[in-house]
């Protein structure tokens, strides 16, 4: 059985951030975690990548930590390399960016992915 996949997109090597919380709750939950900061190389041991369109996998599931002007903007990559679900999590979301998400066939989940990963946890 292959494990379920995450991108976290705005990734923090600052562990009271919750992006960086995020990390942690999706690895203890059993997922494959990818990293996404253009200015990092490792986050929390793990490769981290420059976009989403740089990682190798099909993802099972995004979660967005952007300021919502930032994740406008990588919202075109993020529905090109397509996901099952969009996590857009809280200060993410703006009315703008849950529209353009819905726009480019995007079903954004306006929720906290890091509590649904623990609370789904095994």
């Amino acid at each position: 059985m292959t494990k379920p996949t995450v991108a976290i997109v705005g990734a923090s090597a600052d562990q009271s951030k919750f992006s960086n919380k995020s990390i942690h709750a999706h690895l203890l939950a059993g997922y494959d975690v990818y990293p996404v900061n253009p200015k990092e190389e490792t986050i929390e041991g793990l490769k981290c990548y420059k976009s989403v369109a740089e990682i190798p996998v099909t993802l099972d599931r995004i979660s967005l930590y952007l300021p919502p002007a930032v994740g406008l903007k990588v919202l075109d990559d993020i529905a090109k390399k397509g996901c099952q679900e969009l996590w857009v999590n809280p200060g993410a979301d703006s009315p703008e960016l849950i529209q353009k998400a819905q726009t480019l066939g995007l079903n954004p989940i306006v929720a906290c992915s890091f509590t649904d990963a623990l609370a789904h946890h095994t």
